[in-house]
């Protein structure tokens, strides 16, 4: 009989499996997941050794369940309360850096706030993620302190759980996308921890990650959604309510939404009246889609120069957690989180990754002019960028700014022509950076020459002063 009920629910698993491999609609695949998961957890207790895959042969069978995380389960969220928080500040307090919360003086007057900044990349391994992973590790029962923990990610999570892990003698496994930095992975090793690259994305790492969970009787800490994480990311609102007791809105990057969802119960809780924003790239909306439509929506993550950000879909716990407590979300701009990263480096001298730039970004952008006159604090999260895309962020900044431009003049190709142009420029006070010409590709005579230069300038009002003398000297001044 036993038998039986074991061939009949094969029979149910592989129908509905074909059921979805027939569907052309994603909706449909969602369910089906659902259902599985739902299916795997109500059976798996009574029939353990039907569900389980066929370790030996290694392959995707029919019979092959989803395997997901316990702590992070979407469909029965949980919600981490204020006594979580004040449990994780008691037990990290010695542990971890309380990082300083400073008024930014230039730019308190140039956006007419009083603007500080918390301070989050100056904790050991430069950044917020610490404080859940220290937390995270300190309630772990015996037996997983002995065994260890195991995390899929690409960057700042795995180095605050290889760094605490190290400092707690917990063995530490991390799953890295191959596309991980390189500088990350050999800090992660050089903790101490068991780094394991796999797949181009980090939901391939994931996946593996949780089979690699299970099979190695590890715990899995999920670095945005599980209620440990969030209550230890949850400290930093009680720092900022020390450091500047009178805050009127606080600025949170969101990601996974971990970080939003702590800050936003211990400040809600001691101080209603504070105003929570979350803020994010625009080219991923995930928190913004899923906080709108009240429950977890998938969003296409693109390229960003907040890539820790860019998570396509929240997590369930967070959501929950943040639903009704955060006032204001907005996403900001690549050419403003670049912009950003700029000035906290010219002003601030912070090296800062984008992800932690975007609270100044929406300020630049002047998407919340409401905060005119308010005290405000913006979360510097991290500081982890890589160096050539501090490079390259520090030019996309500059030509932002107007102090990195690039023009295209049509000259004589006649000798002197060119030197020309050049002593024009440096007689207007702009340095040139490159030059290039070309002569196939200009649709005037053959006599002439189109010059494309890159210049470095002093502002906007000088870019224009450059363009209005060119102009009065050559008929095609074409300005980038």
């Amino acid at each position: 009989h036993k038998s039986t009920a074991q061939n009949s629910h094969h029979n149910r698993v592989k129908h509905t499996e074909r059921r979805r491999t027939d569907s052309v609609s994603k909706e449909d695949g969602m369910e089906y997941n659902k259902n599985v998961r739902k299916l795997h957890k109500t059976f798996l207790p009574q029939n353990e050794e039907v569900v389980q895959p066929n370790q030996n042969s290694g392959s995707n069978s029919d019979t092959d369940l989803p395997i997901f995380d316990p702590d992070c389960d979407p469909e029965n969220p949980k919600k981490l309360i204020f006594s979580d928080i004040s449990s994780a500040a008691f037990n990290i307090k010695n542990n971890l850096i309380s990082t300083p919360c400073v008024r930014s003086l230039q730019l308190s007057t140039k956006f007419e706030m009083d603007l500080y900044f918390k301070k989050e990349y100056l904790q050991v391994t430069g950044s917020f993620k610490e404080r859940g992973a220290c937390y995270a590790l300190s309630r772990l029962n015996e037996q997983f302190k002995k065994a260890g923990v195991i995390a899929a990610s690409a960057g700042n999570h795995a180095l605050a759980l290889s760094y605490h892990g190290q400092q707690m003698n917990i063995p530490v496994t991390v799953v890295m996308p191959v596309i991980a930095p390189l500088m990350k992975i050999q800090f992660c090793r050089s903790l101490g921890a068991n780094v394991i690259l796999k797949g181009e994305t980090i939901a391939v790492a994931k996946e593996f990650a949780l089979k690699h969970a299970k099979e190695h009787h590890l715990k899995y800490i999920n670095g945005y959604d599980a209620i440990d994480i969030l209550a230890g990311q949850g400290t930093i609102g009680l720092e900022i309510l020390n450091q500047v007791p009178d805050v009127d809105a606080i600025l949170v990057p969101v990601g996974g939404g971990g970080l939003i969802a702590g800050i936003a119960v211990a400040v809600k809780t001691l101080k209603p009246d504070v105003h929570i924003y979350g803020i994010e790239a625009e080219t991923c909306p995930s928190f913004t889609e899923a906080y709108e439509a009240g429950h977890i929506v998938s969003a296409q993550a693109k390229a960003s120069l907040a890539d820790g950000l860019a998570v396509p879909t929240v997590g369930g716990n967070s959501l929950e957690t943040a639903k009704g407590m955060v006032d204001k979300v907005l996403t900001v701009s690549e050419e403003s989180i670049a912009l950003s990263i700029l000035r906290l480096l010219e002003v601030e001298k912070a090296v800062v990754e984008g992800g932690g730039a975007v609270g100044l970004a929406a300020i630049l952008e002047g998407k919340v002019p409401e905060l005119k006159g308010k005290k405000v604090v913006s979360i510097l999260s991290g500081g982890n960028i890589d160096t050539t895309v501090l490079g390259r962020s520090i030019e996309r900044g500059l030509a932002v700014d107007g102090r990195l431009v690039r023009l295209e003049v049509i000259v004589s190709d006649r000798p002197g022509g060119i030197a020309e142009l050049t002593t024009t420029i440096a007689h207007l006070g702009a340095s040139i950076k490159d030059i290039l010409h070309e002569r196939a590709w200009i649709s005037t005579d053959v006599f002439h020459v189109k010059v494309k230069v890159v210049v470095e300038t002093r502002g906007k009002e000088h870019v224009e002063e450059i363009k209005t003398a060119l102009n009065k000297i050559y008929n095609n001044v074409e300005l980038y």
